[in-house]
């Protein structure tokens, strides 16, 4: 495979290219990450979720510096274009992860869609959002080898630990 130097150069071309042009790009963007905002939790293909997804954490970034922040407040205005969910987004969302730096956000893949297109899909959702989650949670397994060594490892540890100090 021989590889040119037009493959190596991106030529300013960093986001996905979806919808008709760069304004129909943005105003899908607006419209999910609204209702993403509204509903905490929305199904799309893995591609908008993935885009849309790192606009949801800046947003986010944004409104944790309060609604007197005049840049927080342009963007939220900008952002969402049903301005109902402005004070939703600085009295709910942004006191939920006031202690969290990042990684606002959860994507899960889910099955392809069946109709005629079959696009790749993915759930995207706020973390600590009030419906069930979507997987449920993996116990660990306490007869399982590997753990009950881990467990005599960690108990030995301690002990040791234990007499190390008391000497």
């Amino acid at each position: 495979m021989h590889l040119t130097l037009r493959a190596l150069i991106s030529h300013g071309r960093v986001a996905r290219k979806m919808g008709l042009g760069p304004e129909s790009r943005i105003n899908m963007l607006r419209n999910i990450l609204t209702g993403l905002v509204r509903h905490e939790r929305i199904e799309t293909t893995r591609a908008r979720a993935d885009e849309v997804r790192f606009y949801a954490e800046k947003l986010i970034d944004y409104a944790k510096k309060g609604a007197t922040d005049e840049k927080a407040m342009k963007m939220a205005d900008f952002w969402l274009t049903e301005k109902d969910l402005i004070p939703k987004l600085f009295e709910v969302l942004a006191p939920r992860f006031a202690n969290h730096s990042c990684g606002y956000t959860h994507m899960a893949r889910i099955p392809n869609r069946e109709n005629l297109d079959r696009a790749v899909m993915a759930v995207l959702e706020y973390k600590g959002n009030p419906f069930p989650p979507l997987f449920p949670v993996r116990r660990e397994n306490e007869l399982n080898l590997l753990n009950q060594l881990l467990r005599g490892y960690k108990e030995e540890k301690t002990q040791l630990a234990t007499k190390i100090m008391d000497s």
